[in-house]
């Protein structure tokens, strides 16, 4: 569950919801468009049905659309969904190596200010400053 909020919040920060939801959108009037001008497909259940298998770059075969507004459609579904399937796994991943740099920089920032501060730490401080130094170097030799 937590995976999925922080799914969310990353998807609303920028902006990759908002074409997220512009592509659900397409995909229904596109599935609206060919149940009404497609011979081949007759539901709006059958047109989205048609438009997911298209945008995934699926095909099955088991409805196809034979009018040229239909394979246009169709085409134009699957550069979107093409598109999709690049753009959001591509943004969360950037993001969170974003968030990844800022919270190693935070942890620099406060290892330093303790070094800065060495003579007023108390013992028990400098023993897990010490750790943290000896972790920190087993990490980097084992690179």
């Amino acid at each position: 569950m937590r995976t999925w909020k922080r799914c969310y919040k990353i998807l609303r920060r920028t902006g990759t919801l908002k074409i997220f939801l512009s592509f659900l959108l397409f995909l229904c009037v596109a599935a609206v468009f060919l149940a009404l001008f497609d011979p081949g497909i007759e539901t709006f259940g059958d047109g989205l049905w048609y438009c997911f298998v298209a945008a995934t770059t699926i095909g099955f075969g088991d409805l196809v659309a034979v009018t040229r507004l239909g394979r246009v459609i169709t085409v134009l579904v699957s550069a979107y969904g093409i598109l999709m399937t690049a753009m959001v796994p591509g943004v969360v991943v950037s993001y969170y190596m974003e968030y990844l740099k800022l919270r190693e920089k935070e942890t620099i920032s406060v290892f330093l200010e303790k070094l800065e501060n060495l003579p007023e730490l108390s013992q028990e401080e400098l023993e897990q400053l010490s750790q943290r130094v000896r972790e920190f170097g087993k990490k980097n030799l084992n690179k």
